[in-house]
């Protein structure tokens, strides 16, 4: 058991509770306060808990705060944490979101608990996204599409994820005519060395378009702990939040 593991066991669950309902209390605060200083409804802006990192008890907790939607980075650690939150929490209808760079050899395992993926940014990955859940509706471990999210890369850095923006158009198309995935929108994650309302200025200009090519595609998931003020401001609808929810990570990923 590492120090901070000690300290976490130490202060119990209902400290925890107590420090992670302040915290939400916080965050909340801050998406409305951004939301009204754009002259926008508080109720437009969702918060998706980025758990990466976490133990599923603090998950269970967020749960009983509230909170169903969280983000894991990791394949292998969010199918073992979902896991361990359905027997935590077994009546809580928890939604799983992939938020990490995906390989498309873990699509068939994610494909049998994950609610989404936000951060498909290349026609290979939907096409083994779409293959693996085909697979898994066939042989009975799943029943539903795929929610899709398209990641943004503003600044075209193949090493940081996402599509390029002028690229994003026909990987929208490519999502929405597969039978297994639902495009729901766009994600991006604002580079360093771009000033964020400048990213989410550009994002927000994508997201237009792939509305307009697709009016079912409404969600715009940018701004994180840092910068989500500047992200509500230029019209996201989701927010990513961890460290300002869960402090600074301690626990090694699996």
């Amino acid at each position: 058991m590492t120090a901070h593991e000690e300290e976490h066991d130490r202060t119990g669950p209902d400290a925890r509770r107590d420090e992670l309902a302040e915290a939400l209390a916080e965050v909340r605060a801050r998406v409305a306060d951004a939301a009204r200083a754009a002259d926008r409804d508080p109720a437009e802006v969702d918060l998706l808990a980025v758990t990466k990192t976490w133990p599923a008890a603090d998950v269970a907790l967020l749960t009983d705060l509230g909170l169903t939607a969280f983000g894991e980075n990791k394949e292998q650690e969010g199918a073992a944490k979902a896991a361990e939150l359905a027997t935590l929490r077994p009546d809580v209808p928890a939604r799983w979101h992939v938020v990490g760079r995906l390989q498309r050899n873990k699509a068939r395992s994610l494909a049998r608990w994950a609610h989404a993926v936000d951060s498909v940014d290349s026609a290979r990955l939907v096409d083994a996204l779409e293959s693996a859940v085909a697979k898994a509706v066939d042989t009975g471990e799943r029943t539903d599409p795929l929610a899709v999210l398209l990641q943004v890369s503003v600044d075209a850095d193949p090493d940081r994820g996402g599509a390029p923006v002028d690229e994003v158009p026909a990987l929208a198309d490519r999502v929405a005519g597969c039978a297994h995935l639902h495009l729901g929108g766009v994600m991006t994650v604002a580079p360093q060395g771009v000033a964020p309302e400048e990213a989410f200025a550009t994002v927000w200009e994508v997201a237009a378009g792939v509305r307009a090519a697709h009016p079912h595609a409404t969600t715009l998931s940018a701004g994180m702990s840092g910068d989500l003020e500047a992200a509500v401001a230029h019209g996201s609808t989701v927010v990513r939040v961890g460290t300002a929810l869960l402090g600074r990570r301690w626990l090694p990923s699996v």
